[in-house]
């Protein structure tokens, strides 16, 4: 009996589709794709039209199975997705345009590199995305959308992209991730570094302790409530000082703690107790794990202390990779601090689709530019890397 042709739905929510529907899609290796993260974005009011963020999540059918997905979002603003895109919004609408509302593929607030088009392994992958790209275009054109933007798709998605719609123009970025290449334990890490870099690691780690600091794990089911609530002060912290409120809200993440306790990693700073007291935590930062990949978040802390963010984000997750057995860690975006400490320069990509075709190929000529000065960059960063 020939299989039913494929079929298009939009999907308002990701209420609309079970868990397992979705899930069954997802690598292992990326929690933010789960159902579970992205419904308790919208579920606690995080992303949401009020938030100007519309879901509008193209699925694709085969009788009553899921075989591809992708989320969407209908953007009114350009916040939350690290990709800056505002010249060119100020370029449309200066010339009569109007550039918000867009369209855009991604994972909201986590700039981290993954697959974005989810397709089922049994499924034709070139029908699938050729009926994704119909709803994207379909979107633009029905919805009066100025665009379509892929952010941080891994290299095979990307790669199929271009091939589907070779319109799509490609803008280069750089972050630094840290592997493990063989290293076996902390000491191992420390032993492939200059002496330079080691020593001052040891310094940094050294003087978190002689401020009075001990730093802590918790994984799972180990997070409590309490433990959870505490983070959040210490998240908020980190925006209110840039003077913004934060994106997501506390029943964002007590939501993933129900949910998806499995895939995160709380690691705590507390000052000692002085007379015999119990010493109280006053600073965190929260991880997230795959099969084979530990993930940086969210910090924040209570109390000025040097060398505590290095500790806290960078050193403890390289100590827990090399402790779990995971072999890459990818602590965020930015910073060249992190290339001295062993994280090295790695190319990320997002795509866009344009439908002015006069600020089409102006970005097409800026993205070009812009992108021979970061891969001159990213060979330069790589030269200053401190392994032996």
């Amino acid at each position: 009996m020939p299989l039913r042709p494929l079929s298009l739905v939009i999907l308002p929510t990701m209420g609309a589709v079970t868990a397992s529907q979705w899930d069954s899609l997802v690598d292992s290796d990326q929690p933010f794709l789960r159902h579970a993260f992205l419904h308790a974005l919208e579920a606690s009011g995080s992303v949401s039209a009020a938030t100007g963020w519309e879901p509008c999540h193209l699925s694709v059918w085969q009788d009553e199975q899921l075989v591809a997905a992708m989320p969407m979002y209908r953007k009114h603003h350009s916040y939350g997705e690290y990709v800056f895109d505002w010249g060119w919004a100020d370029a449309l609408e200066r010339a009569g345009g109007r550039y918000y509302p867009k369209a855009l593929s991604a994972v909201p607030f986590t700039p981290v590199p993954g697959a974005r088009t989810l397709i089922a392994k049994h499924a034709d992958a070139q029908a699938a995305r050729a009926l994704l790209a119909e709803g994207w275009r379909e979107q633009c054109a029905g919805q009066a959308l100025s665009s379509w933007h892929l952010l941080f798709a891994d290299e095979d998605d990307v790669t199929a992209w271009q091939a589907q719609c070779p319109e799509l123009i490609s803008r280069e970025g750089v972050q630094f991730q840290w592997r493990d290449r063989g290293f076996g334990d902390f000491d191992g890490f420390l032993a492939s570094l200059t002496s330079k870099r080691r020593k001052m690691i040891k310094r940094e780690r050294r003087l978190v302790a002689e401020q009075g600091l001990q730093v802590t794990r918790l994984e799972g089911s180990e997070i409590t409530p309490a433990a959870m609530a505490h983070f959040y002060r210490c998240y908020t912290i980190t925006y209110h000082e840039r003077g913004r409120p934060p994106y997501l809200s506390q029943d964002f993440f007590e939501r993933l703690r129900q949910t998806m306790p499995e895939a995160l990693v709380l690691v705590q700073a507390y000052m000692e107790g002085v007379d015999g007291r119990e010493g109280h935590p006053v600073a965190a930062a929260l991880y997230f794990r795959g099969t084979s990949t530990l993930y940086g978040r969210y910090w924040g802390s209570e109390v000025v202390a040097d060398c505590l963010h290095f500790e806290a984000c960078y050193y403890q997750g390289i100590e827990y990779c090399l402790q779990r057995g995971l072999t890459l860690f990818d602590p965020g975006t930015q910073g060249e601090h992190k290339l001295v400490r062993g994280f090295a320069p790695q190319r990320v990509r997002s795509l866009h689709y344009l439908r002015h075709p006069g600020l089409a190929a102006a970005v097409a000529q800026f993205c070009h530019q812009e992108g021979e000065q970061v891969n001159a960059y990213r060979e330069a960063a790589f030269q200053a890397l401190p392994f032996k």
